[in-house]
């Protein structure tokens, strides 16, 4: 069932999240929030301030010096549970770090700051709304490795992302969700193991998966018909 409004998914989004790292140390998760017009900052820092009973190490980051005091003049009791990505590699100069990091709005121009980071740290590595989907998107052979190899290993913790006339939903350990917008709201279509693109989508919606696996099974059973005559 989709969430009735936005801290209702935020304590989807925590719940999930805790169940995540609970599965093991070291996992690569994403948390995502895909509503327009969404500002981010004051929903990671109710996630920073749910995680901390449980992980005190857990530490938020942001790209850039800016968002990293923005969210500290934000929320000053949380303050030093905040940083930049630069801040957290330079802690790692000297030893990997440990403690569950969340790094938001990590966007292609971040890539192999991010991927450093994540090379140095000993434990769990969330990503809040990434875009570095992109970075991995192209012709060359260092792009095709990149999505192989390094994005290829993240697995969705929570994710909610409507669209004009459908939604879906992750929350682990459960799979994902497609709901389409009917005049009365939003119903489930289907459910998948892994996320599922634009053609799984467009079929779920429409009945003709459904509809091509009845024709499936007709030509099947004429074909037995037909043999037996």
């Amino acid at each position: 069932m989709l969430p009735a409004d936005l801290r209702t998914a935020e304590a989807e989004a925590l719940q999930a999240l805790q169940a995540a790292l609970a599965a093991g140390s070291g996992g690569r998760w994403t948390v995502e929030f895909r509503f327009e017009g969404l500002r981010l900052m004051p929903v990671v820092l109710r996630l920073l301030e749910g995680l901390i009973a449980e992980r005190p190490g857990v530490r938020l980051l942001f790209p850039d010096a800016g968002a990293t005091a923005l969210a500290r003049r934000d929320a000053p009791a949380l303050a030093e549970h905040i940083g930049s990505f630069s801040d957290q590699r330079r802690r790692q100069q000297e030893e990997p770090s440990s403690g569950v990091l969340l790094l938001v709005g990590a966007s292609q121009a971040e890539y192999e700051l991010v991927e450093a980071v994540c090379g140095r740290h000993s434990d769990a590595v969330v990503l809040v709304n990434p875009a570095l989907e992109d970075a991995a998107v192209g012709i060359g052979s260092v792009a095709r490795q990149r999505r192989r190899g390094f994005l290829a290993g993240w697995r969705a913790a929570y994710a909610l992302l409507p669209k004009a006339d459908r939604a879906l939903r992750c929350a682990y350990p459960g799979e994902w969700e497609l709901y389409r917008l009917d005049h009365d709201g939003f119903r489930l279509a289907g459910s998948f193991e892994q996320k599922p693109d634009a053609e799984q989508q467009d079929l779920a919606l429409s009945g003709r998966e459904e509809a091509g696996l009845g024709s499936n099974l007709r030509a099947l059973g004429q074909m037995i018909e037909d043999l037996q005559n």
